[in-house]
């Protein structure tokens, strides 16, 4: 061991640091590119693969090797029309040097501005009897989804939310997408649940907010368009009835990453113990 240590420090190099630092800002790019798309779950497949590959090879698997090893070369083609979007975005990212910057946590007064922009717009269409599903992006991806509707890429605030919700306007039909105190974009088609559990007068935009909920760790937020009342779903669940206390100390305890903080408890400890 002290051999070994002694023969890595003697034939160190600056240039080794150099090389490291840029194959980690490669990798690192490239899984930022490719975090929240198909793409993700595709890079996964293909790891397995080639460690099996290897994995045969070591084994003296030969059939199981030639077959997978061929695969392999064959389904480059078929990557590069996988990956085709995932590949041009990424071209993109690279030309841009301003876009290579840390997202991974938000800074507080940007995330208490963003809790203080949907807290008003919700309160105001409440009150205006504005239907509204606004879903809030956490650690599951959502590209997929996000491509469904229009690009925005604007700065959360109130009078944006509401102007997206205003009926019989272009984009008012649909979800917003809120991913790292940016609306990313509006008009966008969710999934609807398909549990029998959900009440019977909840409408489409209840449902698409449990549905997106069931697939992710999204947080839904709804504005009934009938009664005004808000709700809130999340992990295929929804609490309705909120008022804005409540619904702030649930977005307080999202943007403040409180891992420890769950829906059902905010709710059971703002309501004394009984859920809405």
């Amino acid at each position: 061991m002290i051999e070994f240590l002694s023969r890595m420090i003697a034939t160190f190099r600056i240039q080794s640091i150099i090389d490291i630092g840029i194959v980690a800002i490669i990798v690192y790019s490239l899984i930022t590119i490719i975090k929240g798309t198909r793409a993700e779950q595709l890079s996964k497949g293909i790891i397995v693969l080639l460690v099996l590959t290897k994995l045969s090879e070591w084994l003296e698997l030969y059939t199981v090797y030639y077959l997978l090893s061929n695969l392999m070369t064959m389904g480059f083609l078929a990557l590069l029309i996988v990956f085709q979007p995932e590949l041009r975005r990424g071209l993109e990212f690279i030309g841009r040097s301003s876009s290579i910057r840390t997202s991974l946590m938000s800074k507080k007064s940007e995330a208490q501005k963003t809790v203080d922009a949907i807290v008003d717009a919700a309160g105001s269409m409440s009150r205006q009897k504005i239907g509204a599903l606004i879903i809030i992006e956490r650690e599951t991806g959502l590209a997929e989804i996000i491509d469904t509707g229009t690009m925005i890429d604007g700065q959360v605030s109130s009078a944006l939310l509401i102007n997206l919700f205003i009926p019989n306007t272009p984009l008012h039909d649909g979800a917003v997408v809120i991913r790292n105190n940016r609306v990313v974009s509006a008009a966008t088609f969710l999934p609807l649940t398909e549990s029998n559990t959900v009440a019977a007068e909840l409408g489409t935009r209840h449902r698409a907010a449990i549905g997106i909920s069931e697939r992710s760790d999204c947080l839904s937020i709804v504005v009934s368009e009938e009664t005004g009342s808000i709700s809130v779903a999340e992990h295929g669940k929804i609490s309705r009835h909120l008022d804005l206390a409540a619904l702030e100390k649930i977005l307080i305890g999202l943007y403040g990453n409180e891992d420890e903080v769950s829906l059902d408890s905010i709710i059971s400890r703002l309501s004394g113990g009984k859920k809405k």
